[in-house]
């Protein structure tokens, strides 16, 4: 044989060797390691991602837009494959909004496969982050809540935390009914990890929206009021609650300090809360109107019932003065209202007795929830008589020693502008495409007596009144005011120098269209309801009362 045949040969038993060790190899992955393999290229390959589905929109009566679901993205790293991070935390920082040394940190963690960079970034500062094609950044589709308008009613909205569910308010409330379903994306990649196929395995299912009672235009005049409120007077906080009586409606439910909504986390505690439903306080005399129901509606006196009155009364070991002194007066139950006095109307509960007194405090709806659908109500404080002092006859019938909410007191005196039957107050109409569940009324007083009441309150606002300045002419209104010291959390005792201002009151006052609350924490310069709050009454009341064209009488 020569030496090329001897060449050849050798040539061609080595390519035989190749393709016999070819050929098992083969075997080995396409048979032996085949469903391994076909696995692995499966999971870096083919990939499974949520469809986030739609929140469900909040919109007021009218379908004016307050929190919406907008595109966004949530934007992650793979720290180990990026190949340049001081060069691409620069390109990122300006389109994440973070610092440059912030996102250089990150794309640099040792010990860690993942990391957020951003999440719920606006879609197209997203899509800018995309075309820089990037190794090792990853963008996932996904919804951002705004809120359209701020702060307009943030407190009662509420907040979605960054996984988006509901965190509080009607927000955490109705959280699966906005929240939908999530479906599912199918998303294959080729060897450079692009999309070369993209399919929706289960379609997401978008949330209900939620159309609340509210007015926007009525909430954003009463959060006005209450701003100037906070200007002049520099209280703690400031509440106020618009509603229809005979439904139970709320128009607005305001709070002040305001929140931005799109911004939470900048708000103190305090401020966030929704304290229509979570702040108890003591009432002072506008609980007044309740004793003296209790005794209308129980006989024990009439509205023209005469009661001389001292300039002072001892009950037990306390003795009560009126709010400014006078000397002894002979008033009628009527005038005993308007001029809101602390001895006449503890004279009335004595009357009333004590049985007779507890009974209708609770029948108003005080000490249990008033089944609104605001989340977070509080219960307040009701005594039970068997734990009155000899001297709680002498503070109960007038606002202290027993805390309520202010959606409860709007409550109870929408009973007495309803005609005598008391209604949960409600702001959710409409929960997708079904009304929304109200619970019915109860007849808690007759209409005579509502209407004596009516009669009675009426007096508050006229000349001689204790809120006689907060009138609108052409209208005939109701209401009571209310001044109450707060206790000292320390001694324990009344503070001398921090109250609670209060105001409620309704329109007209012959048959009620509009009930309104406001409620002042620790006003200062003044502590009175009729020179703090009911002036806050008169301007919202000035505003509403035409914008429903409800007519003057």
């Amino acid at each position: 044989m020569t030496l090329p045949q001897r060449r050849i040969g050798l040539l061609f038993a080595v390519f035989l060797v190749l393709l016999l060790a070819g050929g098992v190899r083969a075997v080995w992955l396409g048979v032996v390691r085949a469903d391994e393999l076909q696995a692995a290229a499966v999971s870096q390959q083919v990939r499974e991602v949520a469809v986030p589905a739609q929140r469900g929109s909040i919109v007021d009566r009218h379908g004016t837009e307050l929190a919406v679901s907008e595109p966004a993205a949530d934007v992650s790293a793979t720290p180990y494959l990026i190949e340049d991070p001081g060069t691409l935390a620069g390109q990122l920082a300006p389109l994440l909004g973070r610092p440059e040394p912030e996102v250089l940190d990150a794309l640099t963690r040792e010990g860690t496969g993942f990391v957020y960079l951003a999440r719920r970034l606006p879609a197209d500062r997203a899509r800018e982050i995309e075309k820089l094609g990037a190794v090792g950044i990853e963008v996932t589709d996904t919804t951002r809540r705004v809120y359209l308008r701020d702060a307009l009613a943030s407190q009662v909205l509420g907040a979605v935390g960054t996984d988006g569910q509901g965190l509080f308010g009607l927000e955490g409330a109705y959280d699966e009914a906005l929240s939908g379903v999530d479906g599912s994306r199918r998303v294959v990649r080729d060897a450079l990890g692009e999309a070369i196929s993209v399919r929706d395995t289960e379609p997401a299912e978008a949330g209900e929206s939620l159309r609340l009672t509210i007015d926007a235009a009525i909430q954003g005049k009463v959060e006005d009021v209450l701003a100037r409120i906070g200007e002049r007077y520099g209280p703690k906080g400031a509440t106020a609650l618009v509603m229809r009586p005979q439904t139970g409606e709320l128009l607005a439910v305001a709070n002040w300090p305001r929140v931005d909504a799109n911004d939470w986390p900048g708000a103190p505690p305090y401020a966030r809360q929704n304290r229509a439903v979570s702040s108890i306080y003591e009432p002072g005399s506008t609980f007044k109107a309740f004793t003296v129901a209790g005794a209308l509606e129980s006989g024990a006196v009439r509205p023209d019932t005469m009661f001389e009155l001292p300039p002072s009364i001892q009950v037990a070991d306390r003795v009560i003065n009126e709010s400014h002194p006078r000397g002894a007066v002979t008033l009628s139950v009527a005038e005993i209202l308007a001029q809101s006095s602390n001895v006449g109307t503890i004279r009335i509960g004595q009357e009333l007795g004590v049985e007779r007194f507890d009974a209708w405090v609770r029948r108003f709806g005080f000490g249990s929830a008033t089944g609104s659908d605001l989340p977070g109500e509080e219960l307040g404080l009701v005594l039970d008589p068997a734990r009155y002092s000899g001297s709680s006859m002498g503070n109960l019938p007038i606002g202290q020693g027993v805390a309520i909410t202010p959606v409860q007191l709007a409550a109870a005196y929408g009973a007495i502008a309803n005609g005598g039957v008391l209604r949960a107050p409600h702001i959710v109409a409409r929960v997708g495409g079904e009304p929304a569940d109200t619970p019915g009324g109860e007849r808690i007083i007759s209409q005579r007596t509502a209407a004596q009441l009516r009669t009675m309150l009426r007096g508050v606002l006229a000349p001689g009144g204790t809120a006689s300045e907060a009138a609108i002419p052409g209208y005939q209104l109701a209401g009571k005011t209310g001044t109450a010291n707060k206790v000292d959390s320390e001694s324990g005792e009344y503070s001398q120098s921090r109250y609670i201002a209060s105001f409620v009151g309704f329109a007209p006052a012959d048959r009620p269209q509009l009930l309104i609350t406001v409620m002042v924490d620790e006003p200062n310069g003044a502590i009175y309801g009729g020179e703090v709050a009911a002036p806050a009454f008169q301007e919202i009341a000035s505003f509403a009362l035409p914008y429903l064209k409800i007519a003057p009488r």
